[in-house]
């Protein structure tokens, strides 16, 4: 058997994949979401208030926050995900269960793709392997991208080996089109990444050259992009010059090694900028050591059942998604590399399960109960790093509420505008507008925020042992109630703040 002939198998073939109605594989898909869900509503709490990006996302269609300033890096996919729940309330429970309900049927559409392509047990291990990091349970409430396009990348690579393998799937060639315009509307660098190794193969591979596969790829990626093509003209000149104000809001996007930074945020922090912490909590992170075994087994599995191509397409997509932030940015964060781990959990779940059912049957009672300790002791492990970075959220973001409580009470009430260290999160909670007069997200100038201060409050944040800017430093300071992760924090407010604040 040539290396085509095992690469390039009909989807059709037997080896455990459903052929009509709902089956095994289906009802795993189902199964699975359902369990996403329930975890997520048991082990996450819903109450948590955003945090600094999403209040951002989130502003962008509220009808009762003014939307923040939106930077050349970002795009709306998620902001127009959210938007149906951000116009209708500030209700940070209601955000979170919609999303919540989102992403477990993200998740069970996805293995619901796949299910034609691996056997039920091996669907089953992609979904637990996936679903049960830490990373991802907290991610699927969160007015974030990064899920979304690890939940879109999983269905593109799924729905491209259906339809390269079965001319006659249709459903998988639109599938792929939506696919790629989704993530490509969520994050559209990410979608160009995603995309690349799937038209070469459409290109190399002779048995999947279809004008049909490339067109479609090509259509799903300009669909999804065109909004942010778009503003990038209206905004910022052209797709070059958005690029380029990218890469410096991004802190120079060039030659980075930051696997180091990726190992040290693996357990938390949510974000890690500068990431020049120490490494902790190294025993949690030794599953990072095993993935790359684990996936090279996965590989020789697959490659001996004769489907190398439905382990092989998503490991070279998760490699080629990684490039940008393991060696493009000198900093981190977990969400990253979501689309890396769901794209691997398809090798890695076909090598459990061939150990499962392939290993000789004298071995296999120890290979499987050896392989099932060792899954419980990482999913263990993933959730104790859940509780620790939740319960470290709920307060941090918690400080903003309480800070954001304390400007409403002296004065800082809508129409109100706050800047400085913070600003977007409290803003948020306060009903303000935010502005930076400086930095990344530069959107005002001193004078015009001095002018504005005459007419409307202005609170100006200052972080612990940091000076007011010069505008300010005549301004009431105010010290704020801040109780963990931003005690010390203190604010200048505008003297107009002061005439509209309660007496007594």
């Amino acid at each position: 058997m040539g290396l085509q002939s095992r690469l390039v198998r009909p989807v059709g073939a037997p080896g455990g994949e459903t052929t009509g109605g709902l089956g095994r594989a289906g009802l795993v898909a189902v199964a699975a979401g359902a369990v996403f869900l329930l975890a997520q509503l048991l082990l996450v709490s819903p109450g948590t208030p955003l945090g600094w990006d999403e209040s951002l996302y989130v502003s962008q269609f509220s009808a009762h926050v003014p939307a923040g300033y939106f930077s050349a890096p970002r795009a709306r996919g998620i902001t127009l995900l959210v938007a149906p729940v951000a116009r209708l309330t500030l209700s940070t429970e209601a955000l979170r269960i919609y999303l919540a309900v989102l992403s477990s049927l993200a998740l069970a559409g996805t293995l619901w793709i796949w299910r034609r392509l691996l056997p039920p047990g091996a669907l089953a291990l992609t979904g637990l392997l996936f679903a049960g990091l830490w990373i991802t349970l907290i991610s699927g409430s969160q007015a974030m991208p990064n899920l979304w396009v690890a939940f879109g990348a999983l269905a593109a690579v799924g729905c491209f080996l259906r339809a390269a393998g079965d001319t006659a799937d249709r459903w998988a060639l639109a599938g792929l089109a939506l696919s790629l315009a989704f993530v490509a509307l969520m994050r559209p660098l990410d979608a160009a990444w995603l995309a690349f190794p799937l038209v070469v193969a459409a290109l190399l591979v002779r048995s999947w050259r279809r004008p049909a596969l490339v067109a479609v790829m090509f259509a799903g990626l300009g669909i999804g992009a065109a909004e942010w093509v778009a503003e990038a003209y209206v905004r910022f000149g052209g797709v070059p010059q958005r690029l380029h104000v990218s890469s410096r809001v991004e802190g120079g996007m060039g030659l980075h090694f930051a696997l180091d930074d990726e190992l040290r945020a693996l357990n938390g922090p949510q974000l890690c900028r500068p990431c020049v912490r120490p490494w902790r909590h190294r025993p949690a992170a030794a599953w990072w050591a095993v993935l790359p075994f684990a996936v090279l087994g996965g590989l020789a599995a697959a490659r001996a059942e004769g489907r190398l191509s439905r382990a092989l397409v998503p490991t070279v997509c998760a490699a080629t998604m990684s490039v940008p932030y393991l060696f493009m940015i000198d900093y981190a964060a977990p969400r990253f590399l979501l689309p890396v781990y769901a794209l691997l959990s398809v090798p890695v779940a076909t090598g459990l399960w061939w150990l499962a059912t392939r290993t000789p049957a004298r071995a296999r009672p120890w290979l499987v109960g050896a392989t099932a300790v060792g899954l419980l002791m990482h999913l263990g492990i993933q959730q104790a790093v859940l509780a620790r970075v939740t319960r470290g959220d709920r307060r941090t973001h918690g400080d903003y509420v309480r800070m954001a409580a304390d400007l409403n009470r002296l004065g800082v009430r809508a129409p109100c505008t706050i800047t400085g260290d913070q600003a977007t999160p409290v803003a948020y909670q306060a009903r303000c507008a935010w502005v930076q007069t400086r930095g990344p997200n530069t959107s005002i100038t001193v004078p015009r925020l001095v002018a504005l201060s005459r007419r409307q409050p202005v609170a100006v944040l200052i972080g612990p042992h940091a000076r007011p800017p010069a505008y300010a430093r005549a301004w009431p300071r105010h010290v704020l109630s801040g109780r963990y992760g931003l005690r010390g924090y203190s604010a200048y407010i505008s003297p107009v703040a002061h005439r509209a604040a309660p007496r007594g």
